[in-house]
């Protein structure tokens, strides 16, 4: 791919504050697209954004929590005033609330439900309003919603969470079709990424020790590194580098899939 096989893209990335949202949004910026930079963490967030306009890249920071259907209004009309249009949206915004099936609390299992499933869907539906003929930006697209390996295996502890991934991966493929059959132009993937060595991915480490699942974090790791079959954890430059792919032409004629950047893991 060429290094700038984005050039005159206009992205909204959400969950971009910190950790696989800001190295996609990096990501992106290198790859030549405009970059709206969405969380609710509202002081990291716009620290990401200045980080990635110092490389000259036009890029803002707006407030948003994915589960509200009015702020992901404000959020995509901010994306086409600021960038002059909006043609990518990474669903990246998500929460992991660890927990055995036995010891589940409902108020977690909904909030993950909530920003993982509601999130994602509401972020869908501006996307497409925005980009179809006719709509604000007009001139069609492509969205990557971030899924998980937990989607695809069967790992401990993480039920809910698991649930929701897949739930991704269903709406991914529905949507896509959708998008095609009514001639929109958008294209609509998702990616499962391994396990990270994010603030959230080791969060979820420590959690397992917690609850007697594993002695120490290094073998809550070293698990997952065993079930690997490229032997190690994976990078948030990986699942960067699958996002610009799928968002660029070289993915021209890729829609409705999920793809796995995990090693091996979930094969």
């Amino acid at each position: 791919m060429s290094g700038k096989s984005l050039a005159g893209r206009k992205a909204l990335v959400t969950g971009g504050a910190r950790g696989i949202g800001a190295a996609i949004a990096q990501a992106l910026a290198r790859a030549g697209a405009s970059i709206m930079i969405a969380d609710i963490l509202e002081e990291a967030g716009r620290a990401t954004a200045d980080a990635i306009a110092k490389d000259d890249v036009a890029t803002g920071f707006v407030q948003l929590d994915v589960t509200d259907d009015a702020q992901w209004e404000r959020a995509v009309a901010k994306t086409v005033a600021t960038l002059g249009g909006y043609d990518i949206l990474i669903n990246n915004a998500g929460i992991e609330i660890t927990s055995l099936v036995s010891e589940i609390r409902a108020e977690d299992a909904r909030r993950m439900c909530d920003v993982n499933i509601v999130g994602t869907v509401l972020g869908m539906k501006h996307a497409f309003r925005a980009m179809r003929p006719g709509g604000p930006a007009g001139k069609g697209g492509a969205v990557v919603n971030i899924a998980s390996v937990a989607a695809t295996i069967a790992f401990p502890s993480i039920a809910v969470y698991s649930g929701t991934k897949s739930a991704v991966d269903r709406m991914t493929r529905v949507a896509a079709m959708e998008a095609g059959k009514l001639g929109y132009g958008v294209r609509v993937n998702c990616i499962y990424p391994g396990l990270i060595p994010t603030d959230m991915g080791m969060q979820l480490a420590n959690d397992i020790v917690k609850i007697g699942l594993a002695p120490d974090v290094n073998a809550a790791v070293g698990s997952v590194v065993e079930q690997t079959p490229l032997g190690k954890l994976a990078e948030v430059g990986d699942i960067a580098d699958a996002a610009v792919f799928l968002c660029s032409n070289e993915a021209r004629f890729i829609t409705g899939i999920g793809l796995p950047v995990d090693g091996g893991m979930g094969m």
